[in-house]
């Protein structure tokens, strides 16, 4: 199974696309999109659905994993954030593939096993889950390869909650 997990961002987006076969769990690929500031935020937004378009039309993954929106108190960021998750959303919708969606919380849960671990704490367990040597960088990176886990830990339960 493959999956694509996204931290949606109108600046950084990060993707991480994770492979699962049986007991192994590795990584396949992971990174950001990154959109110019001082570009206008339709062509930003542009830019963030031809990414994952690409992305998607290379690895053909199984299901797309992405963050949920949080409360902030900053509504100009909320809606970016938004926008950008509306811009990814497009991309798996045209591609045909399956999105689950995930809370901050579910995801440190799943993650780190504690609802509210900073991020620190999720880098440093996706580091120590796929015995990598560094932590994954960017942050937004990492937390696209822990939304991508999370939903592969809720997937693999499903399975065998509900055989």
């Amino acid at each position: 199974m493959l999956i694509m997990g996204i931290d949606p961002g109108i600046a950084i987006s990060g993707y991480g696309i994770i492979s699962r076969e049986d007991s192994n769990c590795s990584i396949v690929e992971y990174g950001v999109i990154k959109t110019p500031a001082g570009l206008a935020t339709p062509q930003r937004l542009r830019q963030i659905h031809e990414g994952y378009l690409d992305l998607m039309e290379k690895y053909n993954p199984d299901a797309v994993a992405i963050e949920e929106l949080f409360f902030n108190k900053n509504a100009k960021t909320i809606i970016s954030v938004g926008q950008a998750r509306g811009a990814a959303l497009l991309a798996a919708a045209l591609s045909n593939i399956e999105v689950f969606e995930y809370t901050p919380l579910q995801v440190k849960q799943a993650v780190v096993g504690y609802g509210r671990a900073d991020k620190h704490q999720v880098q440093q367990m996706i580091k120590a889950f796929f015995r990598l040597k560094e932590l994954p960088r960017p942050d937004d990176a990492a937390d696209a390869l822990a939304v991508a886990v999370c939903h592969m830990n809720s997937y693999k339960l499903g399975k065998i909650l509900f055989r």
